[in-house]
């Protein structure tokens, strides 16, 4: 294998599925799972056999390195990137067993789910198979997902250090790497130190297939509705009883339908019920709120805090209520000022440099860059080369893997001159 398929198969092996359950806005609960340290302390175990300078793990899981300069190259701006490592929770997670498979084309068995069905993928649901044929793909063995989102980045970061080290001919500024945890509940990036990275600018890696560069992302909120009622025997329930779960429900039932991700692409904003429980006396939902720009965020706030209004008033008393927090912003507010368009245009160029064309896309969701750009860290995003993320079939060519730390070469000469505005 090679060095970049190696870390990567690796990486996964070690399951790191963060934890929806737990609390993120108290900073002494992240890691929201102990399992992220031990991918953190493998990276930085890597990083330190590399010859990286400051490699740190604290006691949140954050990893940081940095890599010098090479020889006259010292006084320009210090280039960062950044990773997550932990994977996502809505499917299997823990344990992962990655495999290498050859691709002869059609269907490709991954593997016997934990139901005992088979997990298979197919050009029918996934076309870019079609010109994958005679790939090696590493996957899962159907029991989980496999971490690619975002494991692919991560081993790609550390592949292009072994990469300057093998030749350090290869010019290049000061680089910083930071691994973070948490990134699939929204946290990512939060507590992660900016002065101690020290980057002025940079990437993070977690995109899909090669070539897909992002710069646009949803604005995000999020909401939690909660309702209290009163249990009353049903017999004697008329007049008396309230439902709180029928309260969530009649607030369901004044969002819009057709404005659910399901129905929605593109710059399509949505809401999106994410869990609801509850019984006749307490009954709380969490919804997200998405769109790619904040003014219609608002909008859609006001929608919900009206129909808790509603509902309350159809009810007589206070039965619903409602609390609505940011979460992230879109990082275009920020990247495509003047002073950072060579993040899109050294991008562009440094995928071409490989053969390959970059597709800017509107990320339906959010990056580390999405906070990390508003807290003094402009960066965009980049490929890692992970298809069907947070799910059974999930699965990374071999060829995309190798070929963005090709990318990531190039993109670094690019940096080894002073930017224009």
């Amino acid at each position: 294998m090679s060095d970049v398929v190696d870390r990567f198969v690796r990486y996964c092996a070690i399951a790191s599925q963060s934890d929806p359950s737990v609390d993120i806005t108290k900073p002494e609960n992240i890691p929201t799972t102990k399992t992220q340290f031990a991918v953190a302390n493998a990276i930085a175990d890597d990083l330190r056999e590399l010859g990286a300078e400051d490699v740190s793990v604290d006691e949140h899981a954050y990893v940081i390195a940095h890599w010098p300069a090479s020889e006259g190259l010292e006084d320009l701006p210090c280039l960062g990137f950044c990773c997550h490592i932990d994977t996502a929770w809505q499917t299997w997670g823990d344990e992962v067993h990655p495999e290498i498979k050859h691709y002869e084309g059609g269907e490709l068995l991954i593997g016997t789910g934990r139901d005992g069905k088979p997990v298979t993928i197919s050009p029918k649901t996934n076309p870019a198979l079609e010109h994958m044929v005679g790939w090696d793909l590493v996957t899962s063995d159907g029991t989980s997902l496999l971490g690619g989102d975002d494991k692919a980045g991560d081993a790609e970061m550390v592949s292009l250090l072994k990469r300057l080290k093998d030749d350090p001919s290869i010019p290049h500024p000061r680089l910083a790497f930071s691994f973070v945890p948490d990134e699939e509940l929204g946290h990512g990036a939060a507590l992660l130190d900016l002065k101690k990275f020290g980057a002025d600018y940079g990437y993070t890696i977690d995109g899909g297939p090669l070539g897909e560069f992002c710069y646009e992302t949803f604005n995000a909120a999020e909401a939690k509705v909660y309702a209290t009622g009163r249990s009353v025997h049903t017999g004697t329930a008329k007049g008396l009883m309230i439902n709180a779960s029928e309260a969530i429900w009649q607030f369901h039932s004044m969002i819009p339908a057709q404005e659910r991700p399901e129905y929605t692409e593109g710059y399509d904003g949505f809401y999106y019920l994410e869990r609801v429980e509850g019984n006749c006396e307490v009954a709380e939902a969490d919804y997200i709120i998405r769109d790619h720009k904040q003014e219609l965020v608002e909008k859609r706030k006001e929608l919900m805090r009206r129909a808790v209004e509603l509902v309350n008033l159809q009810y007589g008393e206070e039965v619903l209520r409602i609390e609505i927090h940011d979460q992230y912003h879109n990082l275009a507010d920020v990247v495509t000022k003047p002073e950072y368009r060579h993040l899109i245009d050294n991008a562009r160029e440094a995928y071409g440099k490989i053969g390959q064309d970059m597709r800017c896309i509107p990320m339906r969701g959010g990056t580390d860059g999405s906070q990390l750009s508003f807290r003094g860290f402009p960066c965009c995003n980049l490929s890692a080369g992970y298809y069907n993320a947070h799910g059974v079939r999930e699965f990374v060519p071999v060829p995309e893997l190798e070929a963005m730390v090709d990318m990531l070469v190039e993109l670094v000469q690019l940096y080894a001159k002073k930017q224009e505005a």
